[in-house]
C-alpha cells in the first residue's frame, strides 16, 4: 500500500505538468519592460560589484541606454501596427499602451538627466558635482564618487512598473505593477539629505498612505472577483454587460478600485499627500513622479473605465464628475495660498489632474486623444520647472520659499525668462504647449456635452493663473533682499534637460499637429 501511494505521488507531477499549458507570450511586444526590468536587476548587481569610481558612469549610462533601447523597441512594435492581449491575457499592447509607453521612456530620460546632475553627500541633498568646493581632500573625494548610485537601479524599477501599469490587462497584472513602481518610489522620496527630516517624513507619509490605497485597491479586486468570477479586463466587461451578477459586490468593487487609482492621480479628496511628498522629497524625484507617475496612473484609468465597466451597464460618471470638479476648483484655490514654489507646483499639478479627468469624462476618442496629448505636454512643463527650481539655491541647499525668487530676473534674466515661459505655459497662455492641452481635452467634453466641467475648467484654469503670474512679478518687479540665493550654473545634463522641456513645450503649442495626430491614432484599447 506504501507502495501504491509513493508510486502514485511520484507520477501526479508528471500528469500535472502535462496537463498544465503554459500562456503564449508575445516577447517583442514585451519587450520594452523587458529591457528595463532587466537593466534594473544589472543596475543593482552593478552597485554591488562595480567599483566606487566607475559605478556612476556605469549607472547613469545603463539607465539612459535601456531607456533608449526601450524606445526604439516601443517604436518599431508600434510600426508593425500590431495590437495584442499577450501573456495569457494579462497584458495588453495596443494604441494606448504604445503611446503611454513611449511617453514613459521620453520623459523618464528627462527626468534621469536632472537626477544624474545631482549627488547625494552626507549632510546634503541633491546637489550638482559641478559646485562642490574643491577646496578639502573631502570635496575632491565627493568630486570624483559621486555617491548614492542605488537611485537609478531604483528608477529604472519605477519606469518598468509604470509600463506594466499602463498595458496591464487584469487586475491582478495591475495591481503587482502597482506594487512595483510604488515601492521604489517610497524609498526615492526619502533620499534628500539636506532636508533629511522633511524628506523621511515625507516618504512615511507616502508610504503610510500609499499602503492604504494599495489596500483599498486590493479589496476592490476581491470583490469584483466575486462579482465576475475572473480578474481580466476584458471578462469583467461582459459580466458587467450581462448583468447577473451580484450589484452590489460590483459597485463597492469598482468604488473601492477607484480609490486606488484616483490616489495615484492625486484628484481630491485622496491628494493629501501630494504637496507634503512634492515639498520632501529630492527635486529630482519629484519632477520624476510629477510627470511619469501622473502619465502611468491615468493610462491605467483610461483602460479600466474604458475597457471593463462600460457606461452603458454602469454609470460611473456622475461621481467622477463631481471628483473632477473637486479637484480643479481645490487645486485652484489652495495654490493661490502657497508660499513655497514646490507645493505651488504641487497643487497646480491636482488641478492639473481634474483637467485631464475632464478629457476622460468625455467618454469619446477625441477625450482619450486629448487625455493622451495632455499628459506628454504637461510631463515636458513639470520636468523643466523642476529643473530651474533646483538651479536656485542658498547655503541650505534649494531655495524654493517664494519670498526668496524676488529680484531673479535682475540677477539671472536667462533662468527667469525659462520659468517665466514655462509658467506661461501652466497658465494656458497661447502658442505654448498649456494652451493647446487645455483646448483638446476642454473641446472633447463639450462635443460630449459635459458643459459644467468645461465650464468650471476654464474658470479654475483663471484662478489658477494668478499663482503663476504672481511668481513672475515677484522675478521682474520686486526689490532683491540682501541675503538672496544665487542661481547656479546648469550642468550638461541638467541644461540638456531644460533644453528638451522648453523645446518640447514651444513646439506642441505651436505645431501640434503631429502628436495630436499620433495621439488620435492610439485610441483604441484591445479587451
Amino acid at each position: 500500500m506504501a507502495a501504491e501511494v509513493l508510486a502514485r505521488s511520484l507520477a501526479e507531477p508528471a500528469v500535472l505538468a502535462a496537463d498544465v499549458k503554459l500562456p503564449d507570450i508575445d516577447y517583442l511586444a514585451i519587450a520594452p519592460m523587458l529591457v528595463l526590468f532587466g537593466a534594473a536587476c544589472v543596475g543593482v548587481l552593478a552597485a554591488a560589484f562595480v567599483p566606487q569610481r566607475l559605478r556612476y558612469r556605469v549607472q547613469v549610462s545603463l539607465v539612459i541606454g535601456a531607456l533608449l533601447v526601450a524606445l526604439g523597441l516601443i517604436v518599431t512594435v508600434a510600426r508593425a501596427g500590431r495590437a495584442v492581449a499577450t501573456a495569457g491575457g494579462a497584458i495588453a499592447i495596443d494604441g494606448p499602451a504604445l503611446f503611454l509607453q513611449g511617453s514613459v521612456a521620453v520623459l523618464g530620460v528627462v527626468a534621469v538627466l536632472l537626477i544624474a546632475e545631482r549627488s547625494l553627500e552626507r549632510g546634503g541633498a541633491f546637489v550638482s558635482r559641478a559646485s562642490l568646493t574643491p577646496g578639502s581632500a573631502a570635496d575632491r573625494d565627493q568630486a570624483e564618487q559621486p555617491g548614492a548610485t542605488e537611485v537609478y537601479p531604483l528608477v529604472s524599477f519605477a519606469l518598468a512598473g509604470m509600463m506594466l501599469f499602463v498595458s496591464a490587462n487584469d487586475l491582478l497584472t495591475l495591481f503587482v505593477a502597482l506594487e512595483v513602481f510604488s515601492l521604489p518610489l517610497y524609498l526615492l522620496c526619502g533620499l534628500a539629505r539636506r532636508r533629511r527630516l522633511l524628506s523621511q517624513e515625507s516618504a512615511v507619509k507616502y508610504f503610510l498612505l500609499g499602503a492604504f490605497s494599495s489596500a483599498f485597491f486590493l479589496y476592490g479586486v476581491a470583490l469584483l472577483y466575486g462579482f465576475a468570477g475572473a480578474t481580466g479586463l476584458g471578462a469583467l466587461r461582459k459580466a458587467v454587460q450581462a448583468g447577473d451578477g451580484n450589484t452590489t459586490l460590483l459597485f463597492l468593487g469598482l468604488a473601492m478600485l477607484a480609490v486606488g487609482l484616483l490616489f495615484k492621480v492625486a484628484a481630491v479628496p485622496f491628494h493629501v499627500w501630494t504637496p507634503d511628498v512634492y515639498q520632501g522629497a529630492p527635486t529630482p524625484i519629484t519632477a520624476l513622479m510629477a510627470a511619469c507617475t501622473k502619465v502611468a496612473a491615468f493610462g491605467a484609468l483610461l483602460r479600466v473605465f474604458t475597457v471593463a465597466f462600460p457606461v452603458g451597464a454602469v454609470d460611473w460618471r456622475p461621481v467622477l464628475v463631481a471628483i473632477a470638479i473637486a479637484t480643479m476648483l481645490v487645486g485652484a484655490v489652495l495654490a493661490v495660498t502657497q508660499t513655497d514654489i514646490k507645493r505651488l507646483l504641487a497643487y497646480s499639478s491636482i488641478a492639473n489632474a481634474g483637467y485631464v479627468l475632464t478629457g476622460v469624462l468625455a467618454l469619446s476618442a477625441a477625450g482619450v486623444a486629448g487625455s493622451l496629448f495632455y499628459l506628454v505636454a504637461y510631463g515636458f512643463v513639470v520636468l523643466a520647472a523642476f529643473g530651474v527650481v533646483t538651479l536656485v539655491r542658498d547655503a541650505d541647499g534649494e531655495a524654493t520659499h517664494l519670498s526668496r525668487w524676488a529680484g531673479l530676473g535682475r540677477r539671472s534674466p536667462l533662468v527667469a525668462g525659462v520659468f517665466t515661459f514655462l509658467m506661461m505655459a501652466f497658465a494656458g497662455i497661447p502658442l505654448t504647449s498649456g494652451f493647446t492641452s487645455k483646448f483638446a481635452v476642454f473641446s472633447a467634453a463639450l462635443g460630449s456635452g459635459q458643459v459644467t466641467l468645461v465650464v468650471v475648467g476654464v474658470l479654475s484654469s483663471a484662478v489658477l493663473a494668478f499663482p503663476y503670474l504672481r511668481v513672475v512679478v515677484l522675478m521682474y518687479l520686486s526689490e532683491p533682499a540682501e541675503d538672496t540665493p544665487t542661481v547656479s550654473l546648469p550642468g550638461t545634463l541638467t541644461a540638456a534637460a531644460l533644453a528638451i522641456g522648453v523645446l518640447a513645450t514651444a513646439l506642441l503649442g505651436v505645431a501640434p499637429a503631429p502628436v495630436l495626430d499620433l495621439a488620435a491614432k492610439a485610441v483604441q484599447f484591445v479587451s
